[in-house]
């Protein structure tokens, strides 16, 4: 996009703005942007290239993406029917819906055939949780919560002592699984509902480190909301809570994997309200916690620690809209060590980059390997398929049997 058509896109993003009767804070807010954002766009001082980004533009304009954006076909993919979403964690859904364990509460006549389960077995079976969490295989997560779940809820309200703190500390660990599952699924609002469960229960086991990883959590939800205010208060206000509470001393290892972490949720939250300083800033404090740590860790499953920053550094550039060097990092990296969703999440972005720079081959491929890492993620990932159908469409004729059926595979292909 030269110049000429950057500005002459703004008069257009403006022209239909006020035809549609929305002031600058209103599109903002409907777009999860910032009003200086809608402002750069409309003087044209920000290029807008990325097509999931243009649909939305258009539809919160109420207008056809072609009419915004004459360069793109008329047969644009978003003007044909949307694919029906995939889920694997409608069943997990479910299960968090209503009291979790009302039968305590109200226990029917005779005796209980609820059996006690030790600890041992649900410590192992919350690390298997997580690790399918980890390997985005949802479905499987969601057929090992509909146990696991109610018999953790059964014990917190049943045991006593050390063994009711150690549930209450597995329950909140089992939650915020089912938070991050849920927001890599794009359920915010159940995401919200776990994330919020996850903390009480940290709270109430004494664990206030646990606390602080639900509200990364939490504000992650809100991101996929497009609360990005909420986002950001529950993020910061954390933030600020802990240095405070660090602030004649170092940092644990553990604290350290708090604070880099909740610093990667504000450098998102900075760069989908396009607030480049405030993204680049908070990457920068990221990785400087990660720097003193200096090895990856998975302290409240995580991950965090130099790698991982430098794949949030990726997405963020993506976001950002800067391409290259999101793929100057991103290709740069080793990430074998760390879980298979860390890893297919960076191969969504390097796609996400490749497909800015219209590098289709690259970006193909990219692809491929994060479906065969994560494939219920991918599939599931709403700018991964973004991503997908803007290559179909930026191929045209010359698009490959592979990208077809993977588009096809993902329901990214109209």
């Amino acid at each position: 996009m030269t110049d000429d058509q950057q500005r002459a896109f703004g008069r257009r993003v403006k022209e239909f703005r006020k035809a549609a009767g929305l002031d600058q804070q209103d599109l903002a807010a409907r777009l999860g942007k910032s009003a200086s954002w809608v402002s750069q766009v409309e003087r044209g001082l920000i290029p807008v290239r990325k097509l999931d980004i243009l649909r939305d533009l258009a539809n919160q304009l109420g207008v056809a993406l072609h009419k915004l954006e004459p360069s793109l076909p008329t047969a644009e993919p978003q003007e044909l029917p949307e694919p029906a979403s995939i889920n694997d964690l409608d069943g997990a859904r479910l299960l968090i819906s209503g009291h979790p364990a009302l039968d305590v509460l109200l226990p029917s006549g005779g005796q209980s055939d609820q059996q006690p389960i030790s600890v041992a077995d649900l410590t192992r079976r919350v690390d298997t949780a997580w690790e399918l969490a980890h390997r985005s295989e949802f479905a499987q997560l969601t057929a090992e919560l509909q146990t696991l779940v109610p018999a953790l809820e059964r014990a917190v309200r049943t045991s006593g002592g050390d063994d009711r703190v150690a549930t209450l500390r597995l329950l909140a660990r089992t939650y915020q699984a089912l938070s991050a599952s849920f927001v890599r699924q794009d359920e915010a609002d159940a995401a919200w509902i776990a994330a919020d469960r996850a903390i009480g229960a940290a709270e109430t086991s004494g664990q206030p480190l646990e606390v602080c990883a639900g509200i990364f959590r939490l504000a992650h939800a809100f991101v996929r909301l497009k609360h990005l205010d909420q986002a950001e208060h529950a993020a910061l206000s954390a933030l600020q809570t802990l240095r405070k509470h660090l602030a004649d001393r170092s940092p644990s290892p553990q604290e350290s994997s708090i604070l880099g972490s909740l610093h990667l949720v504000l450098a998102l939250i900075h760069s989908r309200a396009g607030r480049r300083a405030g993204a680049k800033a908070d990457i920068e404090a990221a990785r400087r916690v990660a720097q003193v740590m200096g090895a990856d860790r998975n302290d409240f499953d995580l991950e965090f620690g130099p790698t991982n920053v430098e794949i949030q550094a990726v997405a963020t550039n993506v976001e950002l809209g800067d391409a290259g060097e999101a793929i100057d990092i991103g290709e740069a990296l080793d990430t074998s060590a760390l879980s298979p969703e860390r890893q297919a999440r960076l191969l969504m972005d390097l796609g996400r980059a490749y497909v800015q720079r219209r590098q289709t081959g690259e970006a193909q491929d990219s692809l491929l390997r994060a479906e065969e890492l994560a494939p219920e993620m991918l599939r599931s990932h709403t700018a991964a398929r973004a991503a997908i159908r803007e290559l179909v469409l930026i191929s045209g004729e010359a698009a490959s049997a592979e990208l077809l059926e993977l588009a096809e595979r993902a329901d990214a292909d109209d």
